[in-house]
């Protein structure tokens, strides 16, 4: 695979891999190491605390407009 990284993406690339010591290709793959390990990751509780929380944090579906939140949002 080859990515075509935008003039300010790749000057970026090269100056944090120049800092930190790496080649920009070693430090492209671990950020999306990085990002798309944790985007598949399931967290598992380790106590019930733990559970509850991630229980509280459940998706329950789209978010309201804040104009249906308002006072006269409400009785349309």
């Amino acid at each position: 695979m080859v990515i075509t990284l935008p003039p300010e993406l790749e000057t970026a690339l090269n100056e944090l891999a120049r800092m930190r010591g790496v080649a920009p290709e070693v430090l492209a793959l671990d950020v999306l190491r990085d990002r798309l390990i944790a985007m598949t990751r399931v967290v598992e509780p380790r106590d019930e605390w733990e559970r509850l929380v991630i229980q509280t944090g459940t998706n329950c579906g789209v978010s309201l407009p804040h104009e249906a939140l308002s006072s006269e949002g409400l009785y349309e």
